[in-house]
């Protein structure tokens, strides 16, 4: 059987091939759980080192720095040591994150972990995809990649299930007692179970035959091969192609990246999709939600119940969005989203414009507490089907060859600071004017339609090599 026929054939264990993507996943859902846990301890950790806004948004954002570094290394990284070695280091810091986040003696010290935290987040967020593409048998890559995206937004819905959970057990007090610690402790704390699990789920996966071909060990790689994509595959031609694919590959750098007038107009374009991502204010809702229904007179439990009903949300959302993706194309499937995102935004200003009270006694009338509700599920739909999976596809479709590696790079450098900025000004914005907060993210989400109308690129049925 050639090399292209095997492309086309059924591995005989699939059933292993997925047990193993799923296995490398599991960076995805931590990614997922350790990024959105922290929502379940926001209103604690004010009231247990008696900070004010400014100083608790820097502590829920220092995690992106993290993200930052991890994204920046994890490349150089699993290419010197190996997929799977890079795979159990991440384990490692999940692991040491939260234990350090549950143990925390000052704000300093608990800042500090989310920042070890986030280095592995950044580790997951690369090694994870990259591990996927190059086990999965290439008839079945698209459908395996996205597992990756499917356990992201199922670690966010864990993490609100159990922090909803260790809630009520401390009787609706998240400074509650529990083992002798404190609810939202626990909360932070239980992410070791997955973090181990992790680390020892990489011990039962094959190195990438990539890898092992670069590192010489070709008689291993071939073993890989044949594990992952059957039994009457050659494995000569694989593993010359494989050669040969990576000796053509252009190592594209920064200098790749400027025109006359500094970066090339798509890789602008790049950036404008990952910023305007984040400035639609979609992590707000998966960091601050329990403060923000808390903010507005609901109470503990119902506002945990809200943000895990939310998550379920954005799993449906990303599920529409995989299905619709390639059918409909990634500019209208944006626009719906777009046009979605800035109806539900504008609702939830108008809602949270009726916010009436001070201290403990805020509340909201009923129907604008309603909508305010229904508004933010609208919001986490309209984004989860549209903006929160077509800029990732979007961003690995639409670079030149040439300079696909460096300005996915640079986009995604873009997105973490929009992805800052949005998460330390929240807290400052929410106290200033809740419902002009939501009207600035509204505004963005407006800004974006004439944007995708413009400028962003149809890439669907389009190859790689026609996006030069």
């Amino acid at each position: 059987m050639t090399s292209t026929q095997a492309r086309e054939a059924a591995p005989e264990h699939l059933g292993h091939v997925i047990f193993i993507t799923a296995a490398a996943a599991m960076g995805g859902f931590l990614f997922g759980y350790d990024s959105s846990v922290i929502n379940g301890a926001v209103e604690a950790i004010r009231d247990r080192f008696d900070v004010g806004s400014e100083a608790l948004a820097q502590v829920i954002a220092a995690a992106l720095i993290g993200c930052a570094i991890g994204a920046a290394v994890a490349g150089r990284l699993a290419d010197r040591i190996g997929r799977i070695r890079t795979m159990q280091i991440a384990a490692v810091l999940f692991t040491v994150s939260a234990i350090g986040s549950a143990l925390p003696f000052a704000l300093w010290d608990l800042a500090m972990w989310r920042v070890l935290g986030g280095v592995a987040i950044g580790m997951a967020s690369v090694i994870g995809p990259a591990y996927i593409a190059e086990v999965s048998p290439p008839a079945y890559r698209g459908r395996l990649a996205s597992f990756q995206q499917a356990a992201i937004v199922i670690g966010i819905a864990i993490s609100q299930l159990v922090n909803w959970g260790i809630l009520n057990a401390a009787g609706g007090d998240q400074r509650g007692k529990i083992m002798g610690l404190e609810a939202w402790q626990v909360m932070l704390g239980v992410m070791v179970v997955p973090a181990v699990l992790y680390g020892l789920l990489s011990f039962a996966i094959p190195e990438s035959p990539r890898y092992l071909i670069a590192a010489g060990k070709v008689d291993k790689a071939k073993e890989v091969l044949r594990e992952v994509e059957g039994e009457k595959i050659d494995l000569d031609a694989r593993v010359g192609e494989i050669n040969t694919a990576m000796r053509r590959e252009h190592k594209s750098t920064f200098r790749d990246l400027l025109g006359k007038r500094g970066f090339l107009p798509i890789v602008w374009i790049g950036i404008g999709l990952s910023v305007f991502q984040q400035l639609v204010g979609i992590n707000v809702i998966f960091y601050y939600s329990n403060a923000l229904w808390q903010s507005v007179g609901i109470d503990p439990a119902s506002s945990f119940f809200y943000s895990f009903e939310t998550s379920i949300v954005n799993i449906i959302g990303t599920v529409i969005a995989m299905v619709l993706v390639d059918r409909i194309g990634r500019k209208p499937l944006a626009l719906i989203g777009s046009t979605g995102m800035a109806i539900s935004l504008g609702l939830a200003a108008w809602a949270f414009s009726y916010k009436t009270g001070t201290g403990d006694d805020i509340t909201l009338p009923d129907l604008q507490g309603t909508v305010a509700i229904v508004a933010a599920n609208c919001f986490v739909l309209f984004f989860a089907l549209s903006w929160g999976v077509v800029v990732w596809v979007l961003l690995g479709e639409m670079f030149p060859n040439k300079i696909r590696a460096a300005a996915l790079g640079v986009a995604a450098a873009a997105q973490w600071i929009a992805n800052w900025v949005i998460t330390v000004s929240f807290p400052t914005l929410s106290d200033w004017n809740l419902s002009g907060a939501y009207m600035i993210y509204t505004a963005f989400a407006l800004l974006s339609i004439p944007f995708i109308l413009k400028w962003v690129p149809e890439t669907k049925g389009k190859s790689l090599e026609e996006m030069g």
